[in-house]
């Protein structure tokens, strides 16, 4: 009699918890914390099982069942004749919506399999232990572009942690969508989190505070949200509807605005804990470098997954440390790793045969049907922990600039062209991208294949013909094999372009999806719109 009484008060407590706002994201917090200290606890367990848990999530792949020969050398051989390396790798994960999460979701058996999941719970886990206030509720602003499907934050399944509405996500113009974003992260001073999908989509989101803040300052004042091209009247009336008049936060931004932009963000939000960006290793590396230095001063940044394929495939648990590292995690996908500086045809290795300090390209089975994808992707294994490697992104190899077979990697170009900026008193990287001449056909004219480089500087309008040999030469000084094509005449000039403001903004809208920023273009209506805004 007393258990049931006891069963009745608990139930009648919990009941009216859920119907409270604040108290029901509490209890969803405690229980989704409970849940990723009990995911990690079994992962840190892991000892021989990492080859076990591969073959398991593999057969899940290939369907029940299946065989899958990874035990077993003529097996496993089997299965590389019967899906041969080299098939094509989706760039981004599918827009697939994410469900309301239900409590039941949450019991150990129910999560087992679902990758997104188990991140998150472990995001979620990792974030609150090094920030104890960042999972207050509506304390998290997200800016992030998915068009015409609500992709998953990072902790989607606490949704109350977010103080805009998701709908804003999903507008066809991303410029739209992080500008709606941007409107109500300034409605709310007590923000403890940033978060965005990629951080140029930060970076973006602040370029367009630093030109409209005025207009930013009067909306929240009349608490209306103005017409936009890309924002349908319908959703504007529906967002519209969840603003009010905020005449004393309006004032505190024309204030701070006023003052300037370096350390725009703490002054804004003087709360604010840490920056959240699931993308800012390779190319977006140099938003971050400029956030840092100036709207985002002070505050850390954390990059807490790592993605490749469509597929979520590991986890940064260390918040705040400056360079994330993740675990790969052996749950989520079945993953292959071709060592680099091997032979001509090397065989790739697994998981648990992989050796620190070196780098692997990345192999990936994560969807069934796209078996032994080659992502392009090269990482160098920085330690274990426990039995799971631990890996850095080092690059992307469909990056790379090469006319003649010379191969100069993405991130060692940024860094020729960063000590070329050393020698252009006054100027201040805001953004590139890079054309091989094979892209222009007869527009570049009868001379030998060379690299077209378009920038956007500030601090300066011109250049010299001299100042723009000086990447050349930088680029000679830094890759022999370049510098020998140039002095055999294989290869022309590096010619260098100026773009105006707010080109590269355009250019991430053109793409039409939130993916990492490419360095080297290689679509002709992309070349068109970057040639069409060139001023020197």
């Amino acid at each position: 009699m007393l258990l049931a009484v006891a069963v009745a008060v608990v139930a009648v407590a919990v009941t009216v918890a859920m119907a409270i706002p604040a108290l029901r994201h509490r209890l969803f917090r405690c229980a989704l914390r409970r849940a990723g200290r009990r995911y990690r606890r079994r992962l840190e367990a892991l000892d021989s099982d990492v080859r076990l848990r591969q073959e398991r999530r593999l057969r899940r792949l290939l369907g029940t069942g299946t065989d899958t020969g990874t035990g077993t050398a003529g097996g496993w051989e089997e299965f590389q004749e019967r899906h041969p390396l080299g098939q094509p790798c989706r760039d981004e994960a599918p827009g697939i919506p994410v469900p309301p999460l239900r409590p039941w979701a949450l019991l150990p058996g129910c999560w087992d399999t679902d990758p997104r999941l188990q991140g998150s719970l472990l995001y979620l886990d990792a974030l609150g232990a090094a920030f104890p206030r960042a999972l207050a509720r509506r304390g998290t602003a997200l800016l992030h572009w998915s068009p015409g499907c609500r992709r998953a934050p990072a902790a989607w399944p606490l949704p109350s942690l977010y103080c805009a509405p998701a709908a804003a996500a999903a507008l066809p113009s991303r410029a739209a969508a992080l500008r709606v974003q941007l409107l109500f992260a300034l409605r709310q001073r007590a923000l403890h989190v940033l978060e965005a999908g990629l951080a140029a989509e930060l970076h973006d989101a602040l370029l367009t505070l630093r030109a409209e803040w005025p207009r930013l300052a009067q909306e929240l004042e009349l608490g209306r949200l103005s017409p936009q091209p890309g924002l349908p009247e319908g959703v504007r009336d529906q967002l519209q509807a969840l603003l009010t008049p905020a005449v004393a936060r309006a004032a505190q931004l024309r204030a701070e605005c006023a003052r300037g932009f370096e350390g725009i963000a703490l002054r804004l939000w003087p709360r604010l804990e840490v920056v959240v960006v699931r993308t800012m290793y390779g190319a977006e590396q140099l938003y971050c470098d400029s956030l840092r230095q100036a709207e985002c001063q002070g505050l850390p940044f954390y990059c807490p997954f790592y993605q490749a394929a469509g597929a979520l495939l590991g986890v940064n648990l260390w918040p705040a440390e400056p360079v994330p590292r993740f675990v790969l995690c052996p749950d989520w996908a079945f993953c292959e790793f071709l060592p680099c500086l091997a032979s001509k045809e090397p065989r790739t290795v697994l998981l648990d045969e992989l050796w620190e300090g070196r780098e692997y390209g990345l192999v990936v089975t994560a969807q069934p049907g796209e078996y032994r994808c080659c992502t392009g992707e090269v990482l160098k294994v920085t330690g274990f922990h426990k039995q799971c490697p631990v890996v850095e992104p080092v690059r992307r190899e469909s990056q790379t600039l090469s006319v003649r077979g010379e191969s100069i990697p993405e991130e060692q170009f940024c860094q020729s062209l960063c000590r070329t900026l050393t020698v252009w008193p006054g100027a201040r990287l805001i953004d590139y991208v890079c054309v091989e001449s094979s892209l222009l056909g007869d527009s570049s004219g009868p001379c030998a294949p060379h690299y077209e480089v378009f920038m956007e500087l500030q601090g300066l309008r011109d250049l010299s013909e001299g100042q723009r040999y000086k990447l050349d030469q930088c680029l000679q000084e830094d890759f022999p094999i370049y510098k020998s094509f140039r002095f055999k005449g294989s290869i022309g000039p590096l010619r260098l372009h100026l773009v105006g403001p707010r080109t590269f903004p355009r250019l991430r809208e053109a793409l039409g999806s939130p993916v990492p920023m490419p360095r080297v273009l290689r679509e002709e209506q992309l070349l068109q719109l970057i040639q069409g805004a060139v001023i020197s």
